[in-house]
């Protein structure tokens, strides 16, 4: 599973905007790799922020 495939995962089982440090947690990724994933999805527009510094997939 790609990165970005499991941090939407995560996302989308949390059922609540996530940070990424929540996203590190809950899934054992590298923050590193979360964040390049982040970048990835924004641009994508795969997620959005509907609270400052939390995220949740665009399409639930």
């Amino acid at each position: 599973m790609e990165v970005k495939e499991k941090v939407l995962e995560v996302m989308r089982e949390a059922g609540k905007p996530v940070s990424a440090g929540e996203v590190e947690k809950l899934s054992g990724l590298d923050r590193k790799e979360i964040d390049k994933a982040f970048k990835e999805l924004k641009k994508e527009e795969a997620i959005v922020s509907p609270v400052r510094c939390k995220w949740e997939p665009a399409n639930k």
